[in-house]
């Protein structure tokens, strides 16, 4: 037990060694495309780009947000120009390439169309990367980048029920996801630009949850829902969402002042009722009544369930930094602790068993950011 202590201690410093020393250089070497240009979707098991893996918007954009923000925190002084070269392509080939307003959903090896549908939960990654990207330089260009995305999404995309709708084409079910994306690259803008035009936008997302995403009664989140945000039953939960809400809710109430300490005391003990037995890393599906779903576990809830733990310590809930350095230790252990230096294994099932072959560039997001919240709370 001791060991474990132990291990825990220094858990910040491990993880945020192992960023800047090897992450951070795989992902923008082997994981950027030097002939075509644009992040690579993934790594190939040994560590190798799959080059022929369409790439997908969120990466490109996710990807951005991990080398600007990883500039910004002085980890890493060359993320500045790695994100600005990410984000040019992105403009580039992504942004209205058939004429139409908006960022299409992927693209081809080559940079071409892949798939040009409108897809908000890739709007909100590419808000947020526009907002890390802005945070650099404050450059004027990418501010307008941000209010013509904006002015997108509410022509375009806003639902006369609230929120905004899955995409162009609309689809069904509406998800709970793409408006918690939208939420954090919103609160993003604010960190960014100070512009209190985004405390109300914020404050819309907030209501929503309060009003229709959060059930008070069950003390969950759903994930799927009708146009007008009635339930869809049997009501899925995803214990990695409930976490990640913590974490937003304490980044509204942080650049509002408007409190969310019960909303995220609730989701915190929900989310925590959803943990597989021999390892205590939070499953990937429950029922709203608490009951285990999906026995798998990715990464993601992982680092959820730590940066929804390193709220609460900001916050000052007794015992609760322990229990944020214990989340990342069983993220460093179960995920991290991959023989490509620098990758991760993305899910396993009950037994342990790792589910995806490959390495999705799409995790290190999570990861760092996780990290970095940590040093800035933790140190």
């Amino acid at each position: 037990m001791a060991e474990a202590q132990d291990g825990a201690a220094d858990v910040v410093a491990r993880l945020k060694s192992r960023i800047i020393d090897h992450a951070l250089p795989l992902w923008s070497t082997v994981g950027w495309d030097a002939g075509a240009g644009g992040f690579i979707d993934r790594l190939q098991q040994d560590g190798s780009a799959d080059h022929a893996a369409p790439r997908r918007v969120l990466v490109q954009a996710r990807q951005i947000y991990c080398y600007a923000k990883a500039a910004q925190m002085g980890w890493y002084p060359e993320g500045r120009a790695i994100a600005l070269k990410g984000l040019e392509y992105l403009l580039a080939k992504a942004k209205a390439p058939d004429g139409r307003p908006g960022f299409v959903y992927s693209l081809t090896a080559d940079g071409g169309v892949g798939d040009a549908s409108r897809d908000t939960y890739s709007h909100a990654f590419v808000l947020l990367a526009l907002a890390t990207a802005y945070g650099l330089d404050q450059d004027a260009q990418i501010r307008a980048e941000i209010d013509t995305l904006l002015a997108f999404l509410d022509a375009q995309l806003r639902s006369p029920h609230g929120g905004f709708q899955e995409g162009l084409p609309p689809s069904m079910p509406r998800r709970q996801n793409p408006q918690m994306h939208l939420f954090e690259a919103i609160i993003a803008c604010f960190d960014a630009t100070h512009d209190l035009s985004f405390q109300n936008r914020a404050g819309e997302f907030f209501a929503l949850f309060l009003a229709s995403l959060y059930d008070k009664q069950a003390r969950v989140l759903g994930e799927y829902f009708e146009e007008d945000w009635s339930k869809i039953p049997p009501v899925s939960v995803e214990p990695g969402h409930l976490a990640e809400w913590v974490w937003l809710l304490k980044g509204f109430e942080r650049i509002t002042g408007c409190p969310t300490g019960r909303p995220r005391g609730e989701l915190l003990a929900s989310a925590l009722r959803y943990r597989d037995a021999a390892t205590g890393c939070l499953v990937d599906e429950g029922d709203a009544e608490g009951n285990i779903r999906r026995h798998t576990r990715r990464l993601w809830p992982q680092s959820e369930l730590a940066k929804a733990w390193i709220a609460q310590a900001e916050a000052g809930e007794s015992g609760a930094a322990d229990e944020a350095r214990a989340a990342l230790l069983l993220l460093e252990r179960h995920y991290l602790s991959h023989p490509v230096v620098g990758g991760w294994y993305d899910q396993f099932d009950r037994d342990g068993n790792s589910l995806v072959a490959t390495i999705p560039a799409s995790s290190f997001y999570h990861v760092l950011c996780a990290v970095t919240e940590a040093e800035q709370v933790l140190g």
